[in-house]
Parts: C-alpha cells; sequence; structure tokens
C-alpha cells in the first residue's frame, strides 16, 4: 500500500475543517436562537427616573444630572431618587444640556 498523496492528505485537511466551520457555524446559529428567545422573555427594566453622572478619580464627585432616557449618559451614571437629583442641582451640579432634569424636576437657575 503507498503513502497518501500530500494532495489527498491536504484534502482530507480541508474535508475536517469544513466540518468543524460547519459546526460551528450552527453553534453560533443556536446561540443568537437562545439569547434571541430570552431577550424577549425578559423585557429590559425600565430606565431610572434620574441619574447622577460621577466624575473620574478617588473622589468620584458628582459632575452632571441627566433625565433616567437620556441618550448622553455615561457608564459612571447611578440611579437616584426625585429629591436627590434635587439635591444635586441644588447643590450646583450641571443639569444635563441634552434632557434637561432642571426643567424636568422645576429647578431652575
Amino acid at each position: 500500500m503507498s503513502d497518501p498523496s500530500r494532495l489527498s492528505l491536504l484534502r482530507f485537511l480541508e474535508r475536517v475543517q469544513v466540518g468543524d466551520l460547519e459546526r460551528t457555524r450552527a453553534w453560533i446559529v443556536a446561540e443568537e436562537q437562545r439569547l434571541a428567545a430570552e431577550a424577549a422573555r425578559l423585557p429590559p427594566p425600565p430606565p431610572p427616573d434620574w441619574l447622577i453622572e460621577h466624575g473620574i478619580g478617588a473622589g468620584r464627585a458628582p459632575v452632571r444630572v441627566h433625565v433616567g432616557g437620556c441618550w448622553d449618559t455615561r457608564t459612571r451614571c447611578a440611579p437616584a431618587g426625585r429629591e436627590e437629583a434635587r439635591r444635586a442641582l441644588a447643590a450646583g451640579v450641571e443639569a444635563c444640556t441634552h434632557c434637561r432634569p432642571d426643567t424636568a424636576l422645576g429647578v431652575l437657575d
């Protein structure tokens, strides 16, 4: 019996890799379907009514107040209650210029 040719070995390798790729793609489709079904079952929680954005650094002082659904929020935001947001604005924390929480809270300069 002769040794398999280099070409036949490469063709065999190709078939194995194509099979692996098809299996991986099937796993990806299954995972996407699972995530879509999970997302359909669990609606996202509603945004908080108010957000307080904190700065960077050790003290992380409040830097801006936002309405809960504001598009201009950063990852450094924490949910806040109505009174906490009003106190922050009264203490001089800047109001977001896009969502205008000062107007929504009735606290204008």
